[in-house]
This record gives C-alpha cells, structure tokens and sequence, in this order.
C-alpha cells in the first residue's frame, strides 16, 4: 500500500483536492476534520483540564480556545502536545485499517506535513499550489480573516517554494478544477497503475 501525503500552505486548495482524490474511490484521512471530531469527542475533556472554559456542553469551542492558545507560544505548545498524538493514533488506525482491507494507495491530507517532520510517515508527498495572489485572495475572503493573522499564519509555514523543492509530485489550483482533477487522476494512475475511472 502506498501512503500519499498531502499538503500545501494555507488557501492553496489542499481540502478541494483531498476530496478529489476520496471522489476518485482513494480513501483519504483528513487530519483538520479528525480534529474537529476529537473536539467533540475524546479530546475535549482533556482540552478542557488544560484550558478551563473552553468547552460548552461536552465540546470545543475554537472561538474560546482561540482565546487561550492565539499568540501564546507555551500554550499553542501544550494544546498540541495533546491534539498531535491524538490524530496521529487515528491516522495509524486508519492506515491498519486500508492495509488489512488491501487498498493500493491512501492519501493522508496533513496540513503541516514538513513542519512537523511528517515527511518519514509518507512514501510520496504530493504539494498544492497556487500563485501568491490568488492565495492571499481565498483566505482574506475567509470570515474573521486579516492581513495580520494571514502574515502569522505564513510565517509559521515552510515557504511554498520549500515545500515544492520537496515535493514528488505538485498540483497547481490556480489553474482550476479540471485542472487539478486531470493531475490527481494522472498521480493516481502513476502510482497505482490505475486509471481513475476505468
């Protein structure tokens, strides 16, 4: 089984592209909505003992998190400490349960996959894309977005430029969907022999 990992810089399209590849019949793990489910679950308890009053009725609430763990390095530190191990036993079940099940390829859509040295849990990273400008446009459109917390963001990110440099294989959105469709129909045929479809 190979494991593709997939990720890019923030508004480069990963989750659009994720869901292309789940849409071509490859089972995709999705570490921003394992989050979100383990802050309804599992997680919040133990969220909560380090956070107190960040959760109402039993979950998260990422508005108060925001709160406790924005701009406070220590604190965003403690959170993931708790998160990261969380996500990464649902991804091994996830990956336990592809391999027993015979799949030939599986995509784990990581979103900071070299900032957090995911590189050695992945056989081929793929790199989504798209010029600056088209970028910064999709995440200001974002609700609560601005020039400064987009800035934040970015400086905790590995350059897109790195990210390429590292990349096996790199799908451009700026060109559109049809696009990136035909580029992951074309890795999954590389990669599998398969062509998406047939």
């Amino acid at each position: 089984m190979i494991v593709l990992g997939l990720t890019g810089s923030i508004g480069m399209g990963k989750s659009t592209t994720a869901r292309m590849f789940a849409e071509a019949g490859v089972p995709v793990h999705d570490s921003d909505e394992t989050v979100h489910r383990l802050y309804a679950g599992k997680a919040a308890p133990l969220v909560e003992a380090a956070f107190p009053g960040t959760t109402v009725s039993g979950s998260v609430d990422r508005t108060k998190l925001g709160e406790h763990v924005l701009g406070d390095a220590a604190a965003l530190k403690r959170l993931e400490a708790i998160v990261h191990p969380l996500v990464r036993a649902d991804a091994d079940a996830f990956l336990a349960g592809n391999r027993a099940a015979g799949a030939p390829l599986v995509v784990l859509d990581i979103p900071l996959l070299f900032e957090t040295a995911g590189r050695g849990r992945v056989d081929k990273v793929v790199v989504v894309t798209a010029p600056a400008d088209i970028q910064r446009a999709r995440v200001l459109a974002r609700p609560g977005m601005s020039e400064a917390k987009l800035a934040a963001i970015l400086a905790k990110q590995v350059p897109d430029a790195e990210k390429r440099r590292q990349a096996d294989f790199i799908i451009d959105t700026g060109l559109g969907f049809d696009a990136a469709r035909a580029a992951v129909a074309a890795i999954i045929a590389e990669l599998t022999g398969v062509k998406s479809g047939s």
